[in-house]
């Protein structure tokens, strides 16, 4: 039996300090489509979803998504990880990528490594966050969406309804799981890539201008010289 895969981008309109912020445009596009489309080649994920909340600022998202024929969850504002869940069992996954709507620059080369590694070794959890050897905003994690469910029971804290994978890092032994290092890129550790305010903004469109326009070329190698050479400070 194949294992589904998908990857759940969750997002929301209203962000305080960058409203609107995934559907701000860079290059004609939004940042919600940019990330879709980098995910998009990867061979081995065969679901896209984005996962809203029911508020009505967020019908923006869910407009956009049926306008690019993305698949659309919309659940609980708060109760991110619920929300995250129901997402990841109404499409029928076996193994969900939770990706960040301020994510930007998701690196589709890892996202295909992280498959082919719980495919073969079964991981429940596989993480390229702890110990942050990767930038603030190319976060990756991949969940067995069974192994979730049944954590997601434990679940007793209002930081972990809202943090969706904050219960598994309090309880590293939980799982049998793998964190992914970054021991190439020297220079990425501690940059802060994600798009959380209008300076971050600008900075994602100063990488955009350095790439030519050219989204694929962003990738780690490529945010490696630029913050060797001072552009991401």
């Amino acid at each position: 039996m194949t294992n589904r895969v998908g990857v759940i981008i969750l997002c929301r309109y209203d962000s305080k300090r960058l409203y609107g912020k995934v559907l701000r445009k860079i290059n004609n596009k939004p940042i919600l489509e940019w990330i879709s489309l980098s995910i998009g080649v990867c061979q081995n994920i065969d679901k896209i979803c984005v996962a809203t909340s029911n508020e009505k600022s967020d019908d923006k998202i869910a407009e956009f998504c049926n306008k690019k024929n993305i698949n659309c969850y919309r659940g609980s504002k708060h109760n991110v990880a619920k929300r995250f869940l129901n997402c990841a069992k109404q499409f029928d996954l076996d193994y969900v990528f939770r990706i960040n709507g301020d994510n930007l620059f998701v690196d589709s080369t890892l996202l295909s490594q992280m498959v082919d590694m719980a495919m073969v070794q079964q991981f429940d959890f596989i993480s390229n966050v702890e110990g942050r050897t990767f930038p603030f905003g190319m976060s990756i994690e991949l969940l067995k969406v069974s192994f979730f469910e049944a954590i997601y029971k434990k679940y007793n804290k209002e930081r972990h309804f809202e943090h969706v994978t904050l219960f598994l890092y309090e309880n590293p032994k939980v799982g049998n799981r793998k964190n992914i290092k970054n021991n190439k890129w020297e220079y990425l550790p501690g940059i802060h890539l994600a798009i959380d305010t209008f300076e971050d903004f600008k900075k994602a469109e100063n990488i955009f201008q350095h790439a030519n326009g050219d989204y694929d070329k962003i990738n780690y190698s490529f945010l490696n010289k630029m913050a060797k050479e001072g552009y991401l400070s």
